[in-house]
């Protein structure tokens, strides 16, 4: 079934969507920026040509000249009776729709394997036939996985035994999994300001109505507005990255950790916190995690960026009482996680010093060559240097991302706008750039953005940035 999209959804997504160019071409091209990076759904039925324009306080002429050039360049089937559907034009149903055969592909920020493992997955093949005898179904994850698992937080400074430990297919998976046995439908969830992607996407799947508190450059976490929200809302969850923090980069002070954590349990708000980055240290040096300052928090794990994107290998660290609880609902779900890289898992957490090691040079390199090539050729954009992570959180100063991203994609780089990170089309000022690419794919990335930032201008309207941030 094709989703609908009504006008006022399709107005909060747009954002601020005006350029100094002709209306109905502005509005087809934030259409299509929605499209691109996920934000729209191929197959989504956008509202009629009068909802929209009462919406967006338009005349529906203009309305109808956007949605005509959109069908004119494939993206929009119209059906009399029918309405207007969004298309990505050559691509079969199925097929993966996000800058498909881009020469650069930046909109990802994820790292290359780590040199060791294919040395793992040979270990793992040796080991595999000795549980040949098992049934295959393993819905809390091996015995020596959880246990080196939980060897990890305890080397941390945070005390954990192997029974607070469930082994899940990657970290999205467990964020689905805590989500729908944590979450009763018409509560609040508790969002950052910006955040990353695809937890938004969770939250909206079940109907979460979404808090949101700010993170800022200049200024960290808004713990002020958190314990607002969490006093007047008590929101069930809250959803956060306190180490480098993705897309800023930023890290939590331990300070901010105590006061969220204790605000958060005074109000019965369970802290769910995604540590996918936190092993991604260039400079910054150990913090205690989240989790040391309260129980009521649930912390997701990956080995997704340490070791590599394709070993789907999460895992989810709670009190036994939420353990047991997502055990009885995860066969909705899925029947386990595979034995075989389980195995592969465990062989690299043996080395994990190493990992971390490893990683953290290659991310100083490509943070430094970025950030380098950034000052020398955009000098004009506000670039903060993180300590850690996978990419820069810029200030574009006037330019719009979107537009931004819809000229570089037609140069073969994919990026991804601001406003996928934020709630109510919040950052078009702001773009994630990736630095975990070789120095060559950077020096094409930054080489293309010069050209087209310069194509694409200065926005007219120059939102001020506080509003923005």
């Amino acid at each position: 079934m094709n989703t609908f999209v009504t006008g006022r959804r399709l107005a909060r997504e747009l954002g601020e969507w005006r350029s100094s160019g002709p209306a109905y071409r502005a509005l087809a091209e934030r259409i299509r920026v929605l499209l691109i990076d996920g934000r729209l759904a191929s197959g989504a039925r956008l509202p009629a040509e009068r909802e929209l324009s009462n919406a967006l306080d338009l005349s529906r002429t203009t309305v109808a000249a956007a949605y005509s050039k959109l069908r004119d360049d494939g993206y929009l089937a119209s059906v009399r009776g029918s309405g207007s559907t969004l298309t990505l034009p050559g691509l079969e149903r199925g097929e993966h729709t996000l800058h498909q055969g881009l020469p650069l592909d930046f909109t990802k920020a994820t790292a290359p394997a780590y040199p060791g493992l294919g040395q793992a997955f040979t270990a793992a093949a040796e080991e595999i036939p000795r549980y040949l005898g098992h049934d295959g179904f393993d819905m809390v994850g091996l015995p020596d996985l959880r246990e080196a698992i939980a060897q990890s937080y305890r080397d941390r400074g945070l005390p954990t035994s192997a029974d607070q430990i469930m082994v899940t297919i990657g970290a999205q998976h467990a964020l689905n999994l805590v989500t729908r046995t944590l979450y009763s439908p018409g509560e609040r969830i508790m969002v950052e300001q910006p955040t990353y992607p695809h937890a938004l996407d969770t939250f909206t799947s079940v109907g979460a109505r979404l808090l949101a508190f700010p993170v800022r450059q200049d200024g960290g976490w808004d713990m002020a507005e958190a314990l607002l929200q969490i006093r007047r809302a008590a929101p069930s969850m809250a959803f956060l990255m306190p180490d480098f923090h993705n897309p800023t980069g930023m890290s939590m002070s331990v300070h901010e950790r105590e006061y969220l954590a204790a605000a958060a349990q005074r109000e019965g708000t369970v802290l769910v916190v995604d540590e996918t980055t936190a092993m991604l240290d260039i400079d910054r040096g150990a913090l205690p995690p989240l989790a040391c300052f309260s129980p009521n928090v649930v912390t997701l794990g990956s080995l997704g960026k340490i070791a590599w994107g394709g070993l789907r290998i999460g895992w989810i660290r709670g009190s036994r009482e939420v353990l047991a609880q997502l055990l009885r609902n995860r066969p909705s779900t899925d029947l386990g996680t595979p034995l075989f890289e389980q195995l592969v898992a465990t062989t690299l957490l043996q080395d994990l010093p190493l990992l971390i090691a490893n990683r953290s040079r290659d991310l100083k390199r490509g943070r430094d060559t970025l950030v380098e090539l950034l000052q020398t050729r955009l000098p004009q954009w506000n670039v903060n240097v993180p300590d850690g992570g996978l990419s820069l959180w810029i200030n574009t100063e006037t330019i719009s991302s979107s537009a931004l991203a819809l000229a570089a994609r037609n140069e073969g780089l994919g990026l991804v706008p601001g406003p996928r990170f934020g709630l109510d089309g919040a950052f078009e000022r702001f773009l994630r750039l990736p630095f975990c690419y070789t120095d060559e794919q950077l020096h094409d990335g930054v080489a293309i953005l010069e050209r087209v930032s310069s194509q694409v201008g200065s926005d007219p309207l120059r939102m001020p940035l506080q509003a923005v941030i």
